[in-house]
């Protein structure tokens, strides 16, 4: 096995903060993957990503296969260059990585536990796949190259939806994998094929954060809770509406897991990184025109209490990483229904159809509140949700 030669990128900040390596996932590169959390990470980190062989910026191809150790080496031998020029030669470094650039992560903890401070582990897992699929897969790239694989990673990488939400970023990050290098590809297939660090899992004693999406096919929540229950430090941070590219779907969460790990030294969120954030995630659970609604009606009276809507309860509670959002809509739902806050509730029973919450289940929640809140909250609740229920099929 071979160590293969890695070239990475400055993604941004200032050499004189803490130093933050981030790994691509295959097919992709550490630019078009990583620089939205990037720009958001700035003013915090010195933030630097490395291509896989045959990807991104990295255009040698070695001639022999390596495996997910060699790899990782290969890692470490650029994070060294870095590190040499910042003057820290041998220093240790935050690490976030999607995917292989996940797995990459969990063997530079294992293999140089002092190095790496922290982690920040996105979509990733301690075994991806079997090998199998990886040994095919790559026999079927190095055959008929990377464009072979754009239809289908277009369906598993993105949740549903996001598209055509983000054409432009979906795109941007098909284009990596048309442009990927076809051997540069399949090795790191080979390498993924023979990948299993589940059994070394409580040697890591680094703290971690494991980044699930919630829409992830390729590394479902299940594996992230793996990893996250299984070294010694770890926490679980589900993302409601991400596939398997969380730093490109939703890089304002990605960007708040790390710091949540690696901050640097535990400032909080400004207040207007807070409101911007909060704004990002009303806009996604109340929809656009609601939010423009709102925002327009605002005066000189309500402006501010607008203001203190989107930074305290969407930027400092809907923003926290602990619960999902469908869990959030169910708690809203039957706080709402308890006081009688009949307004609101119409909105957030919309709010928890975008959460995922289906009509059945909505009904199941109203009916454990006819016991333990009353049956003519239950009952009202019931005719709101009948109405709001029928426009949205005139919507449709």
């Amino acid at each position: 096995m071979t160590t293969p030669s890695i070239v990475g990128v400055q993604l941004g900040g200032s050499p004189d903060l803490p130093l933050l390596v981030c790994g691509p996932s295959l097919g992709t590169s550490a630019t078009t993957l990583w620089s939205r959390v990037a720009e958001l990470l700035e003013d915090d980190f010195h933030v630097v990503g490395w291509d896989l062989p045959g990807h991104g910026v990295n255009k040698a191809v070695p001639a022999d296969s390596f495996d997910m150790a060699g790899l990782a080496a290969g890692v470490l031998t650029f994070v060294d260059g870095v590190l040499g020029e910042r003057g820290e030669p041998g220093g240790s470094f935050a690490y976030a990585g999607d995917s292989v650039g996940g797995a990459v992560g969990l063997q530079l903890l294992l293999d140089q536990p002092h190095r790496v401070r922290t982690a920040a582990l996105a979509c990733t897992g301690a075994r991806l796949g079997d090998e199998s699929m990886w040994r095919e897969r790559a026999d079927h790239v190095r055959r008929s190259g990377t464009p072979v694989m754009v239809e289908s990673s277009a369906q598993r990488w993105f949740r549903p939806g996001f598209i055509d939400e983000q054409p432009e970023v979906a795109a941007t990050l098909l284009h990596a994998l048309q442009d990927a290098d076809r051997f540069g590809y399949a090795a790191v297939c080979d390498a993924l094929a023979t990948f299993d660090v589940r059994h070394r899992l409580g040697e890591i004693t680094a703290p971690v954060v494991a980044v699930a999406g919630a829409y992830d096919v390729a590394a479902p929540v299940a594996a992230m809770a793996e990893v996250a229950h299984g070294v010694t430090d770890g926490r679980l941070v589900v993302l409601d509406r991400v596939g398997h590219q969380a730093p490109a779907e939703s890089p304002e969460q990605t960007a708040a897991a790390i710091r949540s790990v690696a901050g640097s030294d535990g400032t909080p969120l400004t207040i207007a990184e807070r409101r911007a954030a909060g704004m990002t995630v009303r806009r996604e659970v109340l929809g656009d025109a609601h939010v423009d609604r709102a925002t327009a009606a605002a005066t000189d009276l309500t402006r501010e209490f607008q203001e203190f809507i989107t930074d305290y309860a969407w930027g400092g509670i809907w923003t926290r990483p602990g619960i999902d959002r469908r869990s959030r809509s169910m708690i809203t739902l039957t706080a709402l229904i308890a006081r009688g806050h009949d307004e609101e509730l119409e909105m957030h029973l919309r709010a928890a159809r975008t959460n995922g919450l289906s009509i059945d289940e909505i009904k199941e929640l109203i009916l454990q509140t006819a016991i333990y809140c009353g049956v003519p909250d239950a009952n009202t609740a019931f005719r709101i949700a009948q109405r709001t229920f029928e426009d949205e099929k005139d919507d449709d």
